[in-house]
C-alpha cells in the first residue's frame, strides 16, 4: 500500500498545479478551485488505488485527471445553474517588465480573457490545454476521445474563433 501511495503522490505532485490552473480558469474563484481540485484528486486516488488492486492500470493519469477535473467543473456549474465562466482575474505577467509595458500587457490579457469567455467550452478547453498547459495534440486528442486530426481542426477553429472575437474588440 505504501508503494501505491508513493506512486500516487508523484502523480499528484506532477499534475496538481496544472489541474488547479485549469479549474481556476473555469471557475474564477480560488476557494472553489481548491475545493474542486481536491475533489479531482480524491476521485483520481479512488480510481488509481482501485486500478492497482484490480491489476488494470490507468493508461494515462494526466488525461484521467484532466477528464475528471473537466467533469467536476461541469457538475459544479450544473449544480449552481451558472452559464458563464469568467476569466477576469487570471493574469500572466513578467515582473521584469516596466510598469507601462505591464499595463499594456494587462490590457491585452483582459481582452484575450474576455474573448476566451465567449468561446464554446470545448474551445476554451483546447486553448487552455494547448497554450497554457502546453499539452501535445496527441494528449489533447486522448482527453477528448477524438482523433489527432479532429483535435488539430478543433484547435484551429478555436483559435480562429478567438481571433474573430479579438478583432471585434479592437
Amino acid at each position: 500500500m505504501n508503494d501505491i501511495k508513493k506512486e500516487f503522490g508523484q502523480v499528484y505532485d506532477e499534475y496538481v498545479e496544472s489541474i488547479y490552473r485549469f479549474i481556476y480558469i473555469k471557475v474564477n474563484s480560488k476557494d472553489i478551485a481548491e475545493d474542486l481540485t481536491s475533489e479531482t484528486f480524491t476521485r483520481a486516488w479512488n480510481a488509481f488505488s482501485k486500478s492497482k488492486s484490480n491489476g488494470i492500470p490507468i493508461d494515462n493519469m494526466r488525461a484521467f485527471c484532466y477528464r475528471t477535473a473537466r467533469n467536476i467543473v461541469i457538475d459544479y456549474y450544473k449544480s449552481k445553474s451558472l452559464n458563464s465562466v469568467s476569466l477576469d482575474s487570471v493574469q500572466v505577467i513578467d515582473e521584469s517588465v516596466d510598469i507601462e509595458k505591464r499595463a499594456m500587457i494587462n490590457s491585452d490579457m483582459d481582452m484575450v480573457m474576455q474573448a476566451i469567455t465567449k468561446l464554446k467550452d470545448e474551445y476554451q478547453d483546447v486553448i487552455i490545454w494547448r497554450y497554457l498547459d502546453e499539452m501535445s495534440v496527441p494528449e489533447i486528442a486522448e482527453l477528448l476521445g477524438k482523433s489527432e486530426q479532429a483535435t488539430r481542426v478543433m484547435i484551429h477553429r478555436a483559435m480562429t474563433s478567438l481571433k474573430t472575437f479579438l478583432s471585434r474588440a479592437v
